[in-house]
């Protein structure tokens, strides 16, 4: 049994199926509890231990169905629609889940109904089993008023008027109940009658595209973890065909046979419907974990999903000697990605902003772009307007003009002294409003390009205006190739 101090006192938390039967109850004494069983074998009670257990016993369970979800401190919630075919009908799915509970050393009380919080009742307050139907109704009428786990003091005044078990409920109108107990109670009533429905709240989201395969027989060997992959990518990629999408990731969960589940992720750079290439991604990410995949005693179920996808159209397969570019290079990026991870090979992305310093960003190239923002197209004509080869943050130089608001006639930086013979502009680019302006670079700027007497081109920046303070300073931007 466990024990718990509550106000200086310490009492029993929770009592096996043994203690039950002597007499002893959850909020008994200790030394009341003692009296009666003087042998009893008392532990501290550690919720937080609790917790964690429930949480490893809820990754489990996620080979059974995605829809699972915790259900108070000691139960959990599965959602079993359209599943339980998997493993020969509901009663295959009730033993497998039963044994799959003792194989972690867990007592456990199942019931299956057509509602969340109608199994909940029969689970505990009833014996448990399979309902529908008239059965279903039956089984719940027959359950005491405990079953709404209302208050103590709410089931006391249910019990003086009468009402102890659910047929007395379930025999009279909504309204006069929620009118004298109130409107929890009459809520409660039709939750656990079944009258109304409430959905499960999955722990984490249940993926739109997700298949699986329960093996007869565990399996260790690498080769026979990737042919399992090889088929569930095949399913997959026919699913996302008939929807017109294509993945950008792809998620493997491995259901260990000690209750031990891994999940491994692989994202491309484009959207994709290649079952091979996803598959070279896989064998990537698994060779260079830094945690290599253990399969222990064997695993003896692999679950496959599209956790993130995109639209993709189909593509004419023929008539095309060269493929392009550009897949050459995505598919190069998905594996540099699958090798070193997500973070380490990064793209430029267009951000919405004037300001030279903010109008790019790096990003992992497996990513989806936040903004759909187009990079401008330059006109082959003209000389480019940026740089290739920026400063970050620009370098302060020494700059002299004609006049004070005249183009500069030369500079200095790194202790060389350049003339100027060509410039243009000026190119003024007003700070962001928005932003709260520090520092000489949130100033008013004017840019020109210039090129010096050895024919090298700059990108500088006059930061403020004369006459005002602070006094202007001059920076360097960017060098041109």
């Amino acid at each position: 049994m466990l024990v718990e101090k509550v106000k200086g006192a310490l009492r029993l938390a929770a009592a096996n199926r043994q203690a039950l039967e002597m007499g002893l109850s959850a909020g008994m004494t200790l030394a009341d509890a003692r009296a009666r069983a003087p042998d009893i074998r008392v532990v501290v009670h550690r919720p937080e231990a609790d917790a964690t257990l429930l949480k490893r016993v809820l990754l489990d369970f996620g080979r059974f169905t995605p829809m699972a979800a915790t259900d108070g401190l000691d139960g959990l919630a599965l959602d079993v629609t359209g599943c339980a075919h998997l493993f020969g009908g509901e009663m295959g799915m009730m033993q497998a889940v039963e044994a799959r509970a003792r194989r972690v050393g867990l007592a456990v009380r199942l019931a299956m109904a057509g509602t969340p919080e109608a199994a909940r009742a029969l689970a505990r307050f009833g014996s448990g089993g399979i309902y529908e139907g008239a059965n279903q109704r039956q089984a719940l009428r027959r359950l005491p008023v405990a079953a709404l786990e209302l208050s103590d003091k709410e089931t006391q005044a249910l019990s003086r008027a009468g009402l102890k078990t659910m047929a007395h409920l379930d025999d009279r109108p909504t309204a006069p109940i929620a009118a004298r107990f109130g409107a929890v109670a009459a809520t409660r009533l039709n939750r656990v009658l079944g009258r109304e429905d409430t959905r499960i709240r999955p722990e984490r989201p249940v993926m739109m595209i997700a298949v699986s395969r329960i093996l007869v027989e565990p399996i260790t060997e690498m080769i026979d973890v990737e042919a399992v992959i090889g088929d569930l990518l095949l399913e997959v990629m026919d699913q996302l065909d008939l929807r017109g999408q294509g993945g950008r990731a792809f998620r493997v969960s491995f259901f260990r046979i000690d209750g031990e589940v891994r999940h491994i992720t692989v994202r491309t750079g484009r959207p994709s419907r290649d079952a091979s290439g996803v598959l070279r991604l896989f064998r990537e990410r698994l060779a260079a974990l830094a945690k290599p995949l253990d399969p222990g005693f064997g695993f003896d179920q692999l679950r496959l999903s599209a956790p993130v996808t995109d639209r993709l159209a189909s593509r004419q397969g023929g008539f095309e000697h060269t493929p392009p570019g550009a897949e050459d290079l995505g598919r190069l990026v998905d594996r540099l990605t699958a090798r070193l991870g997500p973070e380490a090979v990064r793209r430029f992305e267009l951000v919405e902003s004037h300001w030279p310093e903010r109008a790019v960003r790096l990003t992992p190239a497996a990513l989806p772009s936040g903004e759909q923002v187009n990079w401008p197209e330059p006109d082959p004509v003209d000389p480019p307007l940026r740089p290739l080869q920026m400063f970050d943050p620009p370098q302060p130089i020494l700059a002299t003009a004609e006049v004070p608001d005249h183009p500069p006639n030369r500079f200095i930086w790194r202790r060389v002294d350049r003339r100027l013979v060509r410039v243009e502009g000026p190119e003024r680019i007003a700070p962001e409003w928005w932003r709260r302006l520090h520092g000489p670079l949130e100033a008013t700027r004017d840019y020109y390009r210039v090129e010096d007497q050895e024919g090298r081109r700059f990108w500088l920046f006059r930061s403020g205006f004369y006459g005002e303070e602070p006094a202007p300073r001059w920076f360097l931007h960017g060098v041109f190739a």
